[in-house]
């Protein structure tokens, strides 16, 4: 996946930026974003705390990982059914 420029620290204080009385163009403008961004940013990490933000991080990791092992165990497991389920 796709690396961003900018860090979840980096990102909270943008949204900080704005929330303390900035326009929304201008805190876009000044950090080279696109509105949809600013927005899609707002909606994950609004109202998080830089130690929030990273444990979400952490935990979108952890469940990404868990995923995979869990699709290889039903491959596996659908391997072996279809291997046992043959006439020799």
């Amino acid at each position: 996946m796709k690396s961003g420029r900018f860090t979840e620290e980096q990102i909270i204080g943008i949204l900080k930026e704005q929330e303390s009385g900035l326009k929304t163009v201008d805190v876009c403008r000044r950090h080279g974003i696109s509105s949809a961004t600013f927005y899609k940013w707002k909606a994950k990490y609004g109202g998080l705390d830089v130690s929030e933000a990273k444990r979400l991080k952490a935990l979108e990791d952890e469940n990404a990982r868990l995923k995979k092992l869990l699709a290889e165990a039903m491959l596996d497991n659908a391997m072996l059914k279809d291997v046992t389920s043959k006439k020799w």
